[in-house]
């Protein structure tokens, strides 16, 4: 009962988070905030700190109801503060998501990683585990911006992993990843959009 009741959860809560994901791109589309990158950010502008702030807040939440790829907020981020506060937000907020998720999945354990994410994902990853190395795979993992490193969180979660180990990765290797992510979707966009600058 309890794994379908946090499923049913995920479910509305995904549901909630696309709504509203598509309520905002159908706000900017029709105020012609996708015009240029020049008009997201003084529409941003406007809001002041509290732009940051809740966009922060949207990516720690992101890190623990991974529904969008991640790279797409790294992307935002850039597109809407530029590239060095952007990749300041990125970090802050993926950090504090990234250790939301470790003390979630340290209170709940491996119920939380199967109704969020399934047994297929959770065993393709149990020998990580499993061979007493785990802290250095997931180091590598989450310096390597191609792993899911949401789901690594959780899965780090319940393991012996002390929280201070936990935060020491995640604190040095993050950058990297954000900032790989952010140079190469930020190129890419410019590349195949032009005029979106």
């Amino acid at each position: 009962m309890p794994n379908r009741i946090n499923r049913n959860l995920m479910r509305l809560i995904t549901a909630v988070f696309l709504i509203v994901c598509a309520l905002l791109m159908f706000y900017g589309w029709h105020n012609h905030l996708f015009t240029s990158q020049k008009a997201l950010q003084d529409y941003i502008a406007r809001f002041g700190a509290m732009g940051a702030v809740v966009f922060m807040v949207f990516q720690a939440v992101q890190v623990v109801f991974p529904i969008l790829p991640g790279g797409l907020g790294c992307l935002a981020g850039v597109l809407l503060f530029g590239p060095w506060l952007g990749f300041v937000y990125n970090y802050i907020g993926i950090c504090i998501g990234s250790l939301a998720a470790f003390l979630l999945a340290k209170y709940y354990g491996r119920p939380l990683l199967r109704s969020m994410f399934g047994e297929r994902l959770l065993a393709k990853y149990e020998h990580w585990t499993a061979k007493g190395k785990f802290s250095a795979w997931f180091a590598l993992a989450i310096f390597l911006p191609v792993a899911p490193d949401d789901f690594l969180c959780y899965l780090a979660g319940t393991t012996p992993m002390p929280l201070r180990r936990f935060t020491a990765i995640i604190l040095l290797g993050k950058p990297g990843a954000i900032a790989l992510y952010s140079m190469g979707l930020t190129a890419a966009v410019h590349f195949f959009l032009p005029s979106f600058s």
